[in-house]
């Protein structure tokens, strides 16, 4: 046997060679028809949050600036959305949501006084604060095989931030409330490794800069990246891991002076997966 493969003419190379090629792309050909056209994950995201605030003013002909660092004292677990309609192999349409909604309260544990001003024991003030982020893009893939793909995105993201505070002393109370949103342009990068039919490996990055859209007197930057693994018992259902990182960083100028917000929330990610 070992001697009759050594003297197989050239010619016998020929069907082998289309066998073997056929053998190959057979199955990421037919990897290719499979795509889901509609995914949907649906999932949590455990959020730990902090931030800088930080402004200047004028005032007296002097110049002064503060910087503080605070959290909301614990992570939070939040709702996490996000899908693929896959208009064609190279061509897709991707969108996500995601909303974080926290609150704290301080109560004063004994009386509390300055100069004839006297705060009673029992006094409270909580604050709560909601942040929510959606994005629609189209992503188009550059660099398309059966195993890996490589998305270049272009779409527009919203994002809303709302602030809420309350306040009781004795018999006096203050509330006061903020709400701020706006949209623009948004561009991303998106990595795909698909080494089997069960797993899927997904890297993402956005940006925006808020002079892109609309912010009214916002300066800044929205930032996210995110990494998830993805397993499918069958074709239509799995489950994924992950972790996922936001960066709000917007400065907002005023006749009193100027006023920054650096936010960050970040996590690890867990959830279902839907496929059609």
């Amino acid at each position: 046997m070992i001697k009759s493969s050594r003297a197989l003419p050239v010619r016998g190379l020929i069907p082998l060679a289309l066998i073997a090629i056929a053998t190959v792309a057979g199955p990421a050909h037919s990897q290719e028809q499979q795509d889901d056209r509609f995914t949907l994950r649906l999932g949590a995201m455990n959020v730990s949050a902090q931030g800088e605030l930080n402004g200047a003013t004028r005032y007296l002909d002097q110049d002064f600036r503060f910087s503080e660092d605070f959290d909301f004292g614990g992570d939070e677990l939040v709702p996490r959305i996000d899908g693929v309609f896959r208009i064609s192999p190279r061509n897709r349409l991707v969108f996500d949501y995601f909303q974080y909604d926290k609150d704290r309260r301080a109560t004063l544990g004994s009386d509390l006084s300055y100069d004839d001003i006297t705060i009673p024991a029992g006094s409270f003030a909580k604050g709560e604060v909601k942040f929510h982020l959606a994005s629609l893009m189209y992503d188009y893939a550059v660099v398309d095989t059966p195993s890996f793909d490589v998305g270049l995105q272009v779409g527009a993201q919203w994002a809303k931030l709302e602030g809420e505070v309350y306040a009781e002393a004795g018999e006096d109370s203050f509330s006061a409330r903020s709400s701020d949103d706006g949209y623009a342009p948004v561009v991303g990068l998106r990595l795909t490794a698909t080494p089997s039919e069960k797993w899927l490996f997904n890297l993402q990055g956005q940006y925006l800069d808020t002079d892109w859209g609309d912010f009214g007197d916002y300066e800044g930057s929205v930032t996210r990246a995110n990494a998830l693994a993805e397993y499918r018992f069958n074709e239509t259902f799995g489950v994924f891991v992950g972790y996922d990182w936001f960066k709000l960083d917007v400065e907002k100028s005023g006749r009193d002076g100027l006023l920054g917000l650096d936010q960050r929330f970040k996590g690890p990610i867990a959830g279902v997966t839907l496929a059609f």
